[in-house]
């Protein structure tokens, strides 16, 4: 079957009117802005932000994600968009972004800094409202510290400056947990939760908790949007060396790398391109797993595209994975590569992330 190039992506994310504007209608593709920052590129002022956004919006990608604690990405998206208001408005596209992580080490989640994250947020962005505002990192803060920020982020929303509330981190143990503990303390579940590289090639354990996040049961969370961030496991997943920053252990680096060797010599195939079909193939049936082919809920993943090559490779993935195309040899390699990290006990390994909490 011919691949439909370039072809723009499904979305309903087009000059809706903000209060109309539902998150069940993101693309399946969200640009990660994280990118626009200087652990991931050395100049990241010198990006053509402004043409790498037209293009993905152009192509259907009319979402972004971003946060107060990239560095100078807010500033740098926010400044593009500005350029490209005229055939860009601000009502065709979705800004998501993260108040309460400041530094590597440094966290404020009381509520007056929360308020004033969302105000600078907002003129950095030269806007209104913000369509998605997460609580950043939520593992490194006590419970209740949280549930605090996160109640000061529903009276924004009450507010009108913002119009969902949801958190980001990493643990799934914890993330349930909290997630549980602000429905319970708030009366109201969260909007959507954002949780990173556990649904990528290496690790499917989020595929798991779907079911608790979502249920409306006694012991469920209550979430109608889950999103999925990271293919590439924060640059890990891929032929090069992992970003020095990168949390994994030594062993998962090794398990990777044998990968990146045996998807080459196999199928001459990039370890980073297969992750990346891979997240996009299971993700969204991983959502309707639970939730119906039909339901209206988010079937969106994130991630980072800081090039004009890079938001046209990614539709072009898009397109094979809808298609059809490659899928069996796709199949093989991902079959082995989990076979490799099997060995090595590296499928679904993870690694500590946030302080110790007490039972909640």
């Amino acid at each position: 079957m011919s691949i439909p190039t370039l072809q723009p992506l499904p979305t309903k994310i087009n000059n809706q009117s903000p209060e109309k504007k539902d998150l069940a209608d993101l693309p399946e593709i969200i640009l990660g802005a994280g990118v626009f920052n200087y652990q991931y590129n050395d100049h990241p002022d010198e990006l053509p932000a402004d043409k790498i956004l037209a293009r993905a919006f152009d192509l259907g990608i009319r979402a972004l994600d971003s946060s107060a604690y990239y560095g100078p990405s807010e500033i740098i998206v926010g400044s593009a968009l500005d350029r490209i208001r005229d055939k860009y408005p601000r009502n065709s596209y979705v800004i998501c972004t993260k108040a309460g992580r400041v530094k590597e080490n440094e966290f404020d989640y009381s509520p007056a800094h929360i308020r004033s994250s969302v105000e600078r947020s907002l003129e950095r962005f030269h806007t209104d409202y913000i369509d998605v505002l997460y609580l950043h990192d939520v593992e490194f803060v006590d419970a209740d510290l949280a549930v605090g920020a996160i109640r000061e982020l529903f009276e924004l929303k009450k507010e009108g400056r913002i119009h969902h509330v949801g958190m980001s981190g990493y643990p799934l143990d914890y993330l349930l947990k909290l997630a549980i503990k602000v429905r319970k303390d708030l009366g109201q579940p969260l909007d959507l939760l954002l949780s990173y590289s556990n649904f990528c090639l290496q690790n499917t354990l989020l595929k798991e908790y779907l079911p608790r996040l979502k249920s409306t049961g006694s012991d469920g969370a209550g979430i109608r949007h889950i999103l999925s961030a990271s293919p590439l496991s924060m640059g890990l997943i891929r032929a090069q060396p992992a970003p020095g920053f990168h949390p994994a252990s030594d062993e998962l680096k090794a398990a990777i790398s044998e990968s990146a060797k045996y998807t080459e010599s196999e199928g001459g195939v990039d370890l980073a391109d297969l992750a990346v079909r891979f997240a996009l193939r299971n993700w969204a049936k991983a959502i309707e797993a639970v939730d119906g082919p039909d339901a209206r809920t988010a079937r969106s993943y994130v991630y980072g595209l800081s090039s004009l090559q890079e938001v046209e490779n990614a539709v072009k993935d898009y397109w094979q994975v809808k298609n059809g195309s490659e899928t069996d040899l796709d199949e093989k390699l991902v079959a082995g590569v989990q076979a490799i990290l099997k060995q090595h006990g590296q499928l679904n390994a993870t690694w500590p992330s946030g302080i110790e909490h007490p039972e909640i």
